[in-house]
């Protein structure tokens, strides 16, 4: 199958699937209650709501119809002549106000629950990209843990040419960690176009926003996985950006971001070793088909025009000073993103090498991690 068309395909098959699962949900006729005492208090004012909303167009139809059957021309009924009745008026100005603000008061005091994050136990700086999630642990003390989380569905499946996994499209490499039973800060901001970070049993649906910093909280109050999906319309490929939070006690998310620690940290001495060409070779494969692959394609041939190729172009044989600048800049005005925040000097080295000595390029120089941190010092 040609890469066109493959692409075509999974772009078709991802639609349909969207499709699929909205309407499944919708299925269920209601939303969830979901796992924390937000989410049970945001269901019980959208039935609160629902009911009364419900009373009211039984009690208006119902008088509708009863005067329509009552009064109809059939039975020689003959319209009344008046107007100007102010008791009239009063009466259906006031009653809708009265209900506006019965309503208001317990939707005011989700609200306030809703927007009030202080008191945080833990803080976490949520950034979207096309298409992915950074997810960066704000602590003072120690090493920062941060991470991307992509889409781990293969591209058979995308393309249809495998069997779709329980968790097709809702499946990521690196969830998102949290501890149960406490309170969590979400600081959430965009590097690129405006997204929408929503997972339905947190009852948090929070925008992303290039520039700007939305805040929104979540205590958890059971263990487990929990799903969602970017809900903003950002750019191709859309449906291909998931949210997944895995809630652990708080014992094991110590562990867990103790060990987080220690990889960063490692991280770090690993940008002062001596690389080969082999080494870097390898480790950019795995960068490449995380970070690369969805544009460029598996083969390095791209999609022109929106996504150039990478075999044979001047980028990747050219001088490898602008091959670097590329790749931690990006280039603007098209879908080339800058990476130079998002990957560290090692995985940004490793990808540089494979993509000047793999997919058809046999150039057979390299770059090393200290060579993308002098680049990023100048």
């Amino acid at each position: 199958m040609q890469p066109k068309n493959k692409f075509l395909l999974g772009l078709l098959s991802s639609a349909l699937v969207l499709i699929s699962t909205h309407a499944s949900a919708a299925w269920e006729l209601n939303m969830p209650v979901g796992v924390t005492n937000i989410s049970r208090e945001t269901y019980d004012l959208h039935m609160l709501i629902t009911i009364v909303c419900a009373l009211i167009g039984v009690v208006v139809y119902g008088v509708l119809i009863w005067s329509l059957v009552k009064y109809r021309k059939s039975k020689g009924a003959k319209a009344a002549s008046f107007h100007e009745n102010t008791t009239i008026e009063i009466i259906w100005t006031v009653i809708p106000i009265l209900i506006l603000v019965a309503m208001a008061i317990p939707s005011t005091t989700v609200l306030r629950q809703i927007y009030d994050t202080s008191e945080s136990e833990l803080d976490i700086m949520i950034t979207g990209y096309q298409w992915r999630w950074q997810y960066s642990y704000l602590d003072d003390e120690g090493e920062e843990v941060s991470f991307f989380s992509n889409l781990s569905t293969t591209d058979d499946q995308i393309a249809g040419l495998d069997e779709k996994g329980e968790n097709y499209l809702l499946e990521v490499d690196e969830p998102l960690v949290i501890p149960v039973n406490t309170k969590v800060r979400f600081l959430l901001t965009a590097a690129d176009v405006i997204h929408s970070w929503w997972v339905p049993e947190f009852a948090v649906k929070k925008d992303a926003i290039p520039g700007f910093i939305n805040e929104s909280w979540v205590i958890v109050e059971e263990t487990g996985i929990y799903r969602g999906q970017c809900t903003e319309l950002c750019g191709q490929d859309h449906g291909f950006m998931p949210v997944v939070v895995e809630v652990v006690e708080k014992a094991e998310f110590d562990i867990w971001y103790s060990e987080r620690q220690e990889a960063a940290a490692a991280i770090a001495e690993l940008t002062d070793q001596d690389w080969t060409l082999e080494q870097l070779v390898v480790q950019g494969e795995t960068v490449y088909r995380t970070f690369c692959m969805a544009c460029h394609q598996a083969n390095g041939q791209g999609l022109p025009p929106a996504f150039p190729a990478l075999t044979g172009s001047e980028i990747t044989t050219g001088p490898i000073e602008d091959h670097i600048n590329v790749v931690l800049n990006g280039v603007p005005g098209t879908a080339m993103a800058a990476f130079g925040a998002q990957l560290n000097p090692v995985d940004l080295a490793a990808v540089i090498t494979y993509e000047r000595n793999a997919l058809g390029n046999s150039v057979g120089d390299f770059v090393a991690p200290i060579d993308i941190l002098q680049a990023q010092a100048e």
